[in-house]
């Protein structure tokens, strides 16, 4: 048999391949999509052809690609085109920002923004409508909290969504009113989506360019592999799978898309969906669904009562009994799970209806996971081995959030077990990282970051440095942490001979550097299913 001759070759001295712990030198050769050798340069030689494109590296790191476990598609991409509040200071530091932006943008209907977060206030108080309408009288405004479960509006979008002081809360949601009993502009959970409908009215081209812009920010992050999870009923009228399609049959889908639709007792409709998407590169991998909110809102679901609120311990978004049920039909019809569930009652419950299912259909091959885990009863940890659910996180959400106002809502004993990933690692259970983009920014390497620093919201000190991980051990969670929990570990997340060519090569190589240069390390080039995706050189060449 013929030499088969390589497409790509890319080599260094610093290979991450994801089977050891370690970089070491090595050369790959790709042909078509797959991975066909590993190994040193004199190994590799015999694949070189005259049309074999050879990319020497020094010390820049070869890894396999980042592979986020959880985030929102289009929401992102309209997320990308919005006023970032994040870093203000103050409400009228938020306005100035908004302001600008909106000056910015004439042609837009609405005026969109998103991650403001009261608890970096100076007071600390939530805003309201009236601030808003001050800047915006005439245009309606949608800014969303930095946690995405809720949002503050201007009178002009309280009047498009005809809310007003007799409209009845929606389940699961609340529509915020002042002491005169008017709304004042604070939407609630399942209350939002009654402003974010008008908002989110895309056709079908302002939809295409959306994703082509998330397609070429993910390249451009080394990012190979998403995770679309669902997010509100609300944020529903974005997706559009028929787009990703019709990017996939062109060959432009250059991400690869895992699509997880709303658990929601309909399951004519997901198995449906299941059927049509199921390629290597768009397919529908399970179901996903909330059952709390966040700590800072108090709507994440708690054992004992919210410390600085004892009349509270946060809802479910479902009754548990009908989770179950969910849970136990979709789990007999062989698919994944996964579950929001931030608060320590969240946890318990999304792991009794794993139980459940496995105690109805029987053990199998579930790979259900849970998405967050920030809360948790010390008695839940060692479950998640023992019922082989993955503990899907993202590190950096534990310094997105003000930590005073977060363990004030908690308390000291439950503060004990925040984001508790090294404990997790340590007692088992499997870890697969994420971003939750746009809730936070879609760059891997800051996630990466705070699992290794444990750096909290002051930029200075530690939370729980017994909680930090490996720098290999957070690599491997964003890589084939992921592949595994989507069972794609025999295609994805190392670099071996017959697995998919996704891989990325990084600037610099994170295991010589100091920690805190990690969230600023470029990337220099993206592969994806074999194709060179993204190119540092040739995007300064073009500038």
């Amino acid at each position: 048999m013929s030499q088969q001759l390589a497409d790509i070759i890319v080599s260094s001295n610093a290979v991450f391949t994801g089977l050891s712990d370690q970089p070491e030198p090595a050369s790959i050769a790709i042909k078509d999509k797959t991975i066909i050798a590993v190994g040193s340069e004199e190994q590799i030689k015999p694949y070189i052809g005259e049309n074999t494109k050879y990319y020497p590296f020094n010390d820049q790191l070869i890894m396999p690609g980042f592979h986020d476990f959880h985030l929102h598609i289009m929401d992102g991409a309209v997320a990308m085109n919005s006023a970032n509040l994040f870093p203000a200071r103050s409400e009228e530091e938020a306005l100035e920002i908004i302001r600008k932006f909106a000056e910015s943008r004439p042609e837009d209907q609405w005026v969109i923004g998103s991650t403001w977060d009261a608890g970096y206030w100076d007071t600390q108080k939530l805003p309201s409508r009236y601030s808003l309408d001050r800047i915006l009288p005439d245009r309606p405004a949608l800014m969303f909290h930095a946690e995405g479960h809720y949002v503050w509006v201007n009178t002009k979008a309280l009047e498009i969504a005809n809310i007003n002081r007799d409209t009845e809360n929606p389940s699961y949601g609340i529509i915020s009113k002042d002491e005169h009993g008017e709304p004042d502009g604070i939407l609630y959970e399942k209350a939002m989506g009654l402003v974010i409908r008008h908002a989110y009215d895309f056709t079908k081209e302002e939809k295409r360019e959306l994703f082509a812009n998330f397609l070429n920010h993910a390249a451009s992050l080394g990012v190979t592999a998403v995770h679309d999870l669902f997010a509100t009923e609300s944020l529903e009228i974005l997706n559009d799978y028929d787009v990703f399609k019709e990017f996939e049959d062109k060959g432009k889908l250059t991400t690869r898309v895992h699509l997880w639709p709303a658990l929601n007792g309909n399951l004519e409709y997901v198995k449906r969906l299941r059927d049509t998407y199921h390629s290597d590169k768009l397919r529908v991998s399970g179901l996903k669904q909330f059952i709390d909110g966040v700590i800072t809102a108090r709507t994440a679901y708690l054992l004992e009562p919210y410390a600085d609120k004892p009349d509270t311990r946060g809802e479910t978004s479902f009754p548990s009994e009908t989770i179950k049920k969910w849970v136990v039909d979709a789990d007999n019809e062989g698919f994944s799970i996964r579950f929001h569930a931030i608060g320590d009652g969240a946890i318990r419950l999304a792991l009794d209806a794993y139980e459940e299912a496995q105690k109805v259909n029987g053990k199998r091959d579930a790979r259900h996971s849970i998405e967050h885990v920030e809360v948790i009863h010390p008695d839940d940890i060692g479950r998640f081995k023992e019922l082989d659910v993955t503990a899907s996180m993202q590190p950096d959400h534990f310094a997105m959030s003000e930590r005073g106002v977060y363990t004030d809502r908690i308390g000291n004993e439950r503060e004990k077990y925040v984001f508790p990933i090294h404990t997790l690692q340590k007692s088992g259970a499997r870890l697969a990282f994420g971003t939750d983009f746009p809730i936070d920014v879609l760059n891997p390497l800051l996630q990466i970051y705070r699992a290794v620093s444990r750096i909290d919201s002051s930029g200075e000190k530690v939370w729980h440095p017994h909680e930090r991980i490996s720098l290999a051990d957070a690599l491997k969670a964003y890589t084939v942490g992921s592949a595994y929990s989507t069972f794609r570990e025999h295609e994805l997340g190392t670099l071996e001979v017959g697995k998919l060519a996704d891989i990325v090569v990084l600037e610099r190589n994170l295991f010589e550097i100091p920690v805190e240069e990690i969230p600023d390390t470029k990337v220099q080039l993206t592969i994806s299913d074999g194709k060179v995706v993204f190119d540092q050189y040739q995007q300064l060449n073009e500038k």
